[in-house]
C-alpha cells in the first residue's frame, strides 16, 4: 500500500461539512494533514462538481463516494450522473435502509435490485460496491447474509467495500474476508475496534484498537484493493485529530517506504 492510496471517508467529518465554508476548510485540512484522497459521504452543501472543484484545488482525488441507499436501487441513471461529476469510478450501497434481513422477500428484493442497478453502472464504467455493517454477518442456514448477497450477484455488477470494524463486531474475520473478496475488493474501509469499559465495541483511531492492519492490508492487496479508507464513525474528541492520528500511524507503520 502507498501512501497515495490512503484516502478519508467524509462521513467522519459530517458535522463539518453542513456549510460551503466549512465544507472547504475541511478539506483543506485534510490535505494539511497529507491525505491525497477523498470519498464523498454527508452533508452536501455544494453541488457535485464545486465538491470535485474544491477537492482538485486542495490536491485530493475523488475515489469514490456514497450515494442514498433508495438512490442506487431505483434511479442509477442519477448515481451516474453524480459519478461523472464528481470523476470517480466507484460508488458504495451505504446501509439497507428499509431492508427486513429477516424476510427471504425483502432481502431477495434487495439482492435483485443491486444486481441490476450495478448491470446499469457497468454498462457505463462505473463500479457499484456493497458497504458492510455488522448486520449482514448474521447468519441464515449456516450462510451469513454477506455471503448471501455477493453469492447472488454477479462480480462485475457488484463488487465490494468491506469495512473492518463491522466485520470484526459481527464475529468475523477482516482478513478472511479481504481472502474471499479475491478480485471482488477494490475499496477497504479502515476502522480500528477497541472494548469499552461496557465491554461493547468502540470506534478508535488506526493502531489504537486491537485490529492485525499489517495482515489486513497485505490480504486486501492480493486481493486487488485500490484505495484504502480510513473511516471512524465516533471520534472521543476533534475529529480531524483522530484522522491526522490514523494518518501518522499508517504513515510510519504501514504504507511501503
Amino acid at each position: 500500500m502507498k501512501i497515495e492510496q490512503v484516502a478519508v471517508q467524509l462521513y467522519t467529518l459530517r458535522d463539518h461539512l453542513e456549510t460551503p465554508e466549512a465544507y472547504q476548510e475541511s478539506l483543506q485540512k485534510i490535505a494539511e494533514i497529507g491525505y491525497k484522497s477523498v470519498e464523498v459521504a454527508g452533508p452536501r452543501p455544494i453541488d457535485e462538481g464545486d465538491i470535485a472543484a474544491l477537492c482538485a484545488e486542495k490536491g485530493l482525488i475523488i475515489n469514490a463516494c456514497h450515494e442514498d441507499a433508495d438512490l442506487i436501487l431505483t434511479n442509477p441513471s442519477k448515481v451516474l450522473e453524480n459519478l461523472e461529476s464528481f470523476g470517480c469510478r466507484y460508488v458504495s450501497y451505504p446501509y439497507p435502509a428499509g431492508i427486513d434481513f429477516e424476510s427471504p422477500a425483502s432481502l431477495q428484493s434487495l439482492v435483485d435490485g443491486l444486481n441490476r442497478s450495478g448491470r446499469i453502472l457497468a454498462e457505463a464504467g462505473r463500479v457499484l460496491a456493497y458497504h458492510n455493517h455488522d448486520m449482514e454477518l448474521k447468519s441464515v442456514d449456516g450462510v451469513s447474509i454477506l455471503e448471501m448477497i455477493y453469492g447472488q450477484t454477479e462480480p462485475q455488477f457488484l463488487q465490494a467495500e468491506l469495512d473492518t470494524y463491522w466485520v470484526h463486531a459481527g464475529h468475523s474475520s477482516p482478513e478472511a474476508w479481504c481472502a474471499k473478496l479475491r478480485d471482488r475488493l477494490p475499496l477497504l474501509h479502515l476502522k480500528d475496534y477497541r472494548e469499552g469499559e461496557d465491554g461493547k465495541g468502540v470506534f478508535a483511531e488506526i493502531g489504537s484498537g486491537i485490529l492485525d492492519f499489517r495482515t489486513i492490508i497485505a490480504t486486501a492487496e492480493a486481493s486487488g484493493c485500490q484505495w484504502f479508507i480510513v473511516e471512524q464513525d465516533v471520534c472521543p474528541g476533534d475529529p480531524f485529530e483522530s484522522l491526522e492520528k490514523s494518518f501518522r500511524y499508517i504513515r510510519d507503520n504501514l504504507v511501503e517506504p
